[in-house]
């Protein structure tokens, strides 16, 4: 754990935009922080307080250069609805034990989400969810601004309640408010377009300062911030006999979570759009600190601010240098500076904040996916949507379920397709994407690219099926290229050894290729590791058509109407793929393959009856009896003749007078087998000393 970390190798060039945003970060505070304070049932002066130590403990633990924490829209909105359930009136003394309790179980919450490393929930949010549920924040803490700027309070809720705010205020608008605001927010925006480093923001401010001390702007109906009295916050003991603890726990539990979902999604998706790394765990410790710092000082629950964050970017933040700034600004503010406080017109200051989240709601993002991905731009408008309507947690919730959805759908769908080749090229190619892909002739060659479980693989069984009722009286082999499958579950596992032994019963030799030494594993822990052994598993598509002895080249079923432009090329084409070698009978059996060597050396040794059988063994290749892998390739025959050698002692009895006869012919068969291999590949002539290596005989257990 690093203290303070976005402050190490601090560069000078850093500080000037640190301070200035740190100013600007505390100046928006004040009208956020005191609004905040008022909907959880406070008074205005704790928002102010809030914005001190808590912000300056969540800097000290936070990885994130941008990230400004603070007093914040849904924790506070949680917690007003928290005490208006319970009956307590804002401001009272109920109120103000039972606020900083939750603040508290919050913070310890937050504790026990670190240790139990609950930031893996990020990464089960996509990048719509993400967006949507940032977005759908944004909206609704700008509904609940606009109240203000015709002259009401600040709306509260979900989209249903704002809407009632927003009705009622326009049923009593005071014009110079709106005029003022929205003229802030054009000003703003403009600024924001053409002279997007000025600080706008502070020159309106001061504005909405000399309108009230020269013009009087209160007198026409302009609702000023609220005046507050000079001096720190002083630390509150917690009173645990005068709460109910159970209900304060089970609502610091439901914040715990929602500041979690949100600080960590809001702040993932700055750094990534500013290209930076998190340790989104101590991201957790830091809103922990931050909210245990806020129930010292007798505050609401404190959250990541979306929008002073964004104005932290706006005006070039670069680190946590900005909230220790903000904090200590804020507490210059309360000692010695609150009485201007009381001159700041609301609807000029909601202007600000209001300007802060529109960039915020990524509609770049929206359009993207609209263009791209209309099933992601679904879930991205139903996770807005949902935190609009529903509430945060709803709305992350709504966002997961249909990630998974789509997720599930599309598993459940996997791309597929029938293979053949082409005539005079080597590779397999799909046979309703290319025109001159022909099926290969005896053969349905099936691509499957997902991993196989239970909800997709019933669609392979019915795939084979079909393709094998299609031409029932043809089929010698079926052959499932696996080369995007990664797992395997139980479910598809039983399903495969079914569809194996159906179609060895109706005569059709079954394969697996293409897939990763890792499924071969797989598939010995799920039971059907006998598919291997018995030769049904290939490393290549190549290697299962030579074991169900197709020609190669291999001839195609040309129709009629083709064979004439056909005729300068041929009917043959040509298998990608490798010829068998040492590599494919390690990719079957792993770190069992010298195990399963040794093992079939003496199976051929229990057939050698006579010298005959030895002669012949020689001349046509020991492999010929090993019937599940009924042809090896050069280097692993050649291992299966040295592991043969050092069991000689198994032989019947009668031919071990003639042991040394019978080593002499397996040497002899050696070298015959290194000749060709040379002959045919010298690029393998360092593999084959390779696997004669002692290092790799070791590995292997040779």
């Amino acid at each position: 754990m690093r203290l303070f970390s976005t402050l190490r190798n601090y560069k000078a060039e850093y500080l000037p935009k640190d301070i200035f945003s740190g100013i600007i970060i505390a100046a928006v505070s004040i009208p956020i922080a005191m609004g905040y304070a008022q909907i959880a049932g406070l008074p205005a002066v704790y928002g102010l307080y809030g914005s001190v130590f808590p912000i300056l403990f969540f800097a000290l633990f936070s990885t994130s250069r941008q990230f400004v924490f603070g007093i914040d829209a849904t924790p506070a909105a949680i917690v007003g609805g928290a005490i208006a359930a319970h009956g307590f009136a804002a401001e009272s003394e109920q109120a103000m034990l039972y606020i900083p309790m939750v603040a508290l179980f919050t913070g310890l919450w937050l504790v026990l989400f670190y240790f139990l490393r609950a930031d893996r929930i990020v990464d089960f949010i996509s990048t719509p969810v993400m967006g949507g549920f940032i977005s759908g924040i944004a909206v609704t803490i700008i509904l609940m601004q606009v109240p203000k700027l015709m002259g009401s309070p600040a709306g509260s809720g979900e989209l249903l309640e704002l809407s009632k705010h927003i009705g009622y205020a326009l049923g009593q608008i005071n014009m110079l408010s709106l005029a003022m605001g929205v003229g802030a927010l054009i000003l703003l925006i403009l600024a924001k377009k053409f002279v997007p480093k000025f600080p706008m923001a502070i020159l309106i401010m001061v504005l909405g300062v000399l309108a009230t001390v020269f013009f009087h702007v209160d007198k026409y109906g302009v609702t000023l911030l609220s005046a507050v009295e000079p001096g720190l916050p002083h630390l509150v003991i917690p009173q645990f006999q005068q709460v109910d603890l159970t209900h304060a726990t089970g609502r610091g539990l439901m914040i715990a979570v929602v500041v979690m979902a949100e600080t960590l999604l809001t702040e993932n998706n700055f750094a990534v759009k500013n290209g930076y790394k998190l340790d989104i765990r101590q991201e957790i410790l830091a809103c922990a600190a931050g909210n245990l710092a806020a129930a010292a000082v007798g505050c609401c629950p404190a959250n990541g601010s979306i929008s002073r964050t964004s104005m932290n970017e706006q005006y070039g933040g670069k680190t946590q240098g900005v909230s220790v700034v903000a904090a200590i600004v804020m507490a210059v503010i309360l000692l010695t500076a609150t009485g201007f406080i009381g001159y700041l017109p609301v609807p000029v200051l909601t202007a600000i904040v209001i300007s802060a989240l529109l960039s915020v709601v990524e509609t770049h993002l929206a359009i993207r996916l609209f263009k791209l991905s209309r099933s992601e731009f679904y879930i991205f408008l139903a996770a807005g949507i949902g935190v609009l309507c529903l509430g945060t947690i709803y709305g992350v919730l709504i966002g997961i379920v249909l990630s998974f959805v789509a997720m599930t759908l599309k598993a459940t769908n996997p791309p597929r397709a029938l293979m053949g080749m082409v005539p005079g090229k080597p590779g397999y190619y799909d046979l309703d994407k290319n025109r001159f892909a022909y099926p290969i002739k005896n053969v349905i060659l099936y691509r499957f690219s997902e991993d196989m479980f239970f909800a997709n693989i019933k669609i392979l069984q019915n795939d084979i099926e079909q393709a094998v009722e299609d031409i029932p009286d043809e089929t010698k082999a079926v052959i499932i290229d696996c080369e995007a499958v990664n797992s395997i579950d139980f479910t598809a596992a039983d399903a495969i050894e079914m569809l194996s032994e159906g179609l060895e019963k109706r005569g059709i030799r079954f394969y697996m290729t293409g897939h990763t030494d890792k499924i071969n594993a797989q598939m010995r822990h799920l039971g059907i590791g006998h598919l291997i052994d018995d030769g049904r598993v290939r490393r290549t598509v190549l290697s299962a058509l030579k074991d169900a002895g197709i020609e190669i080249p291999c001839i195609l079923d040309i129709p009629e109407k083709d064979k004439d432009r056909l005729s300068r090329v041929g009917n043959r084409a040509y298998p990608q793929g490798e010829e068998y070698t040492l590599e494919e009978f390690i990719w079957a059996f792993g770190e069992g393959a010298g195990k399963e060597i040794r093992s079939r050396a003496a199976y051929v040794l229990a057939q050698i009856r006579s010298m005959d059988d030895v002669h012949t063994l020689m001349v046509y290749g020991a492999d010929r009896l090993v019937d599940s892998w009924g042809f090896l390739g050069e280097l692993d025959e050649e291992l299966l003749l040295r592991s043969m050698l050092e069991q000689l002692d198994s032989l019947p009895e009668e031919l071990r007078g003639r042991k040394e006869e019978i080593t002499k012919l397996i040497e002899t068969r050696r070298d015959v087998l290194k000749d060709r291999l040379l002959r045919n590949h010298p690029e393998m002539t360092a593999y084959l000393e390779e696997s004669r290596n002692s290092r790799m005989e070791r590995k292997y257990r040779f």
